[in-house]
């Protein structure tokens, strides 16, 4: 019973309490924060955007480029390994699982 008494007499203190409505709001100060710290996110994501979209357009260029240089040595342009001298052809490829 004692601690029902402890939370009884919390309440009751808790209940007596003038609400002070300063105290809880975060105010203007908050909301600029708050602003702020939005405003640098959204800058950091179109940022990260930006990025991404270089990294993509470098990454298409390069197999344009790449296919090119196949279509000018004669290749067929599919992407399946050819013969290299003094190489094996299967050893560019990933390792199986046996079935």
């Amino acid at each position: 019973m004692p601690v029902a008494s402890a939370v009884t007499a919390l309440l009751a203190v808790a209940a007596e309490e003038e609400f002070d409505p300063n105290d809880v709001t975060p105010g203007v100060e908050g909301f600029v924060i708050t602003f702020i710290v939005m405003a640098v996110v959204l800058l950091l994501v179109l940022d990260m955007v930006r990025r991404i979209r270089r990294v993509n357009y470098r990454a298409e260029a390069r197999e344009r480029l790449d296919a090119e240089e196949r279509a000018a040595a004669g290749g067929d342009g599919s992407g399946a390994p050819t013969e290299r001298p003094g190489g094996d052809a299967a050893s560019d490829l990933p390792p199986s699982k046996p079935e």
